[in-house]
């Protein structure tokens, strides 16, 4: 039986009195900063934070409950949805597999070729499982899967929390999920990407949760990339769940649709860490719907934000510029630096912008982006990223590949719509 208040001891009345004392606290600090729970919390400090905290960003690393020992650091690879949507096969997949060992791109880290939707027939057997189409992958997903490990690298899937996927054109896994995760274990599936189309009125969490569990029981080995597109807000709740998750919808192969991406996922820097990434979507560089500049921008900030690098483009036929900026190795460096905290937007002034965060060993990851149409000076103030105002340190300039020094603030010239970007490291 509860006991009333007027039977409570004196220790029993003090620990009530801490417990809602903390409560209150911790109800203060939701409200002021909304988004300030997760596995890296941004803490917001007041008035004087630039003088204080440069910027007010301090991280501080908490434990995730997903916990499968993969994404340490963001998944790195290739998907065929940007480029070739259904247009997919066995032959494709084996040849961008060959391409990327031969190109080099999978000694840089790109080593999950991820099949994208339309690739199973569009009705399971007489036993409820997932078949290959016989037309595009005769040879089913299991002999895939050899192929691609043969080659050092691993092999990803594509499903959906719903009825069927959003090709409509094979079956979801809504209620097939142990069944599914199975299947995708025993052809030597190494990741998921886990779609949110036809959703038959059930909700996220139920759907998700679900998938989740049957992760944790049956596909420990598989990378867990959820695609919900960011509508729940799913880097509030998917870091029990998964190894990443969609903080967008799909992205576009234009400057207006990256761009948006990069701010709306931006919003969610403080929840990422290793173990579990905000998701901006794949990237588009190569496919030919934004300049060089535009790109370079594109892969610079996707390398800053901690997203994962899943080239979208076709790596069989790619471009010299397009290899160029995708297999530069200082800025993939950034991306999978060992510390594991999302760089942020920290200033910003009509489209001339700086984003940066921190990097194991005190570093800073630094991108001048200028966002307008014209030439423009853009600085960053030492303030802003975080260092003493008196600090000197040597700024790697990594599309450059050179160094210098500075002292206070670093200021470069930066064309329309491209940017620079460096690391600092004190002296």
């Amino acid at each position: 039986m509860a006991r009333g208040p007027s039977t409570w001891s004196s220790s029993s009345l003090l620990l009530a009195l801490l417990v809602a004392a903390a409560a209150a606290a911790t109800a203060s600090e939701a409200a002021r900063v909304p988004a300030a729970v997760g596995n890296w919390t941004e803490v917001l400090s007041g008035a004087p934070r630039r003088a204080r905290h440069g910027h007010g960003y301090v991280w501080r690393h908490r434990r995730r409950a997903f916990e499968n020992g993969l994404g340490r650091t963001p998944q790195m690879g290739w998907n065929s949805w940007n480029h070739f949507g259904c247009g997919i096969n066995e032959d494709l997949i084996k040849q961008t597999a060959d391409a990327l060992v031969n190109t080099g791109m999978a000694k840089l880290g790109y080593e999950y070729v991820n099949i994208d939707d339309c690739w199973a027939e569009s009705d399971r057997d007489n036993q409820g499982n997932f078949v290959a189409n016989r037309q595009t992958f005769p040879s089913g997903i299991k002999a895939l899967a050899d192929y691609v490990h043969a080659k050092g690298l691993k092999l990803g899937i594509y499903s959906d929390a719903g009825s069927r996927t959003c090709s409509q054109k094979m079956p979801g896994s809504l209620d097939h999920e142990e069944q599914d995760v199975k299947t995708f274990s025993s052809w030597g599936i190494d990741y998921l990407k886990y779609d949110n189309c036809n959703d038959a009125g059930r909700s996220v969490m139920e759907r998700y949760t679900k998938m989740s569990n049957a992760m944790k029981t049956y596909g420990k080995s598989i990378f867990f990339s959820l695609c919900e597109w960011g509508r729940e807000n799913p880097a509030t709740w998917a870091g029990s769940m998964g190894n990443s998750w969609r903080t967008t919808d799909d992205i576009a192969d234009n400057w207006g649709s990256m761009t948006s991406r990069a701010d709306q996922n931006d919003r969610w820097a403080s929840y990422a860490g290793p173990g579990g990434w905000n998701d901006p979507d794949m990237l588009e560089v190569g496919n030919g719907g934004m300049t060089e500049a535009e790109y370079r921008s594109h892969f610079s900030i996707w390398a800053l934000a901690k997203a994962p690098l899943l080239i979208g483009c076709d790596v069989r036929s790619m471009s010299q510029q397009t290899k160029d900026i995708l297999s530069n190795s200082e800025v993939i460096a950034v991306n999978q630096d060992s510390l594991g905290v999302q760089g942020k937007k920290v200033q910003s002034s009509n489209g001339l912008e700086v984003w940066a965060g921190p990097l194991s060993n005190n570093r800073k990851a630094v991108v001048l982006w200028n966002r307008q149409g014209y030439q423009a000076t853009i600085t960053a103030q030492w303030s802003s990223i975080g260092l003493a105002s008196s600090t000197t340190v040597t700024a790697r300039d990594l599309w450059a590949h050179s160094s210098f020094s500075a002292q206070g603030q670093l200021s470069a010239s930066v064309a329309p719509h491209d940017c620079k970007m460096y690391v600092l490291t004190p002296k």
